[in-house]
């Protein structure tokens, strides 16, 4: 298991730093696309399956948990509350949709919920936030990311030349990139892609369209908290049925609870009311960002290319599909309220 460890380990590390060499990749999607890369072209021995498999299921976890540090159900307020109705609507919109085509397509419905949870909110951290409360397979895992990052990347070097031509404020173009695009990183390469077309335009706020953006999306990003209970709630009504009948039903929810959300929901309640220390919150988030990145190494491991190109085109299909709804509802929202 160790060696398995070691190699995620590393390859993390190898993704972090080509992550930082750019602004429209971030490392968990580069550490799966070399976790893929990299097993298809060197046999994998038992030995490395056992630690990539410890990483894509038990750090994954911790990442998460890590994860609820970086949030605050404060960060709602302020800035962020005038587009708080447009984000929730394309949260609903986008799950929906994620639903409703999925299961027209023939994609399973983790599939669905995964494409539109990662859509609505923020990309790979939403993924793997909902892959291990709904307790999706990895292979589901890896189809919802992939469905996310092509038409992620799309939307980060659309977005700033086309607000451009439409003559969009900076407002205009905050809420546009905060809500119809799906990474932070991708938010924030398309910020300052627009900021340096428009020469630093600064709006009725003072603020510039790329920063409109960055508060937008931490106020999005938020609405993981609130997804990832619902995801609970639908997790436990699913799997309630299907225990035997001679468990009762607290022995039910003891069996199927992931408790690791609890310590989410924890390190965000912590933050909220400034019980994590300044020097500290900085380092959760990076600690999420790199045990996610291991975990996706791991991920990686377990899937062939052959696969995504032969059961993967429907889920990616599909990301287009939620993708082009939450792009027609933000330009709505964007050319006639804002």
């Amino acid at each position: 298991m160790i060696i398995g460890l070691i190699i995620c380990l590393l390859l993390a590390l190898i993704a972090t730093f080509l992550a930082g060499l750019q602004n429209y990749i971030g490392a968990p999607m580069v550490g799966l696309l070399l976790g893929i890369v990299i097993s298809n072209l060197w046999p994998v021995s038992s030995e490395i399956q056992k630690g990539t498999k410890f990483a894509s299921g038990k750090l994954l976890k911790f990442g998460i948990v890590l994860a609820g540090g970086t949030l605050s159900f404060a960060s709602i307020m302020g800035s962020g509350v005038k587009a708080l109705p447009f984000i929730i609507f394309n949260v609903i919109l986008s799950i929906v949709v994620g639903l409703f085509f999925g299961r027209r397509l023939g994609t399973s419905q983790n599939t669905g919920l995964l494409v539109g949870g990662g859509t609505a909110i923020c990309g790979g951290t939403a993924i793997a936030t909902l892959t291990s409360i709904i307790k999706a397979t990895e292979e589901e895992f890896a189809y919802a990311m992939a469905a996310i990052f092509f038409f992620d990347i799309f939307a980060a070097i659309m977005w700033p030349y086309a607000a451009l031509a439409m003559k969009f404020s900076p407002e205009q173009f905050g809420m546009l990139s905060g809500l119809a695009i799906s990474d932070t990183a991708s938010v924030t390469a398309a910020g300052v892609t627009f900021d340096g077309l428009s020469n630093g335009l600064v709006g009725a706020a003072g603020l510039t369209g790329g920063q409109i953006a960055v508060v937008i999306k931490l106020v999005r990003t938020t609405m993981l908290i609130f997804v990832a209970m619902g995801a609970v709630i639908y997790m436990l009504r699913n799997s309630g049925g299907q225990e035997s009948s001679n468990l009762s039903l607290r022995e039910q929810l003891v069996k199927t609870f992931p408790y690791f959300v609890l310590g989410f929901l924890a390190l965000a309640l912590a933050k909220t009311f400034g019980l994590i220390p300044d020097l500290i919150a900085p380092w959760l988030g990076k600690g999420n960002k790199f045990l996610i990145t291991m975990a996706l190494v791991g991920v990686g491991y377990k899937i062939k290319l052959k696969d995504i190109f032969s059961k993967g085109l429907k889920p990616i299909f599909l990301g287009g599909l939620t993708w082009l709804a939450v792009a027609v509802s933000t330009l709505i929202f964007v050319i006639f309220l804002i």
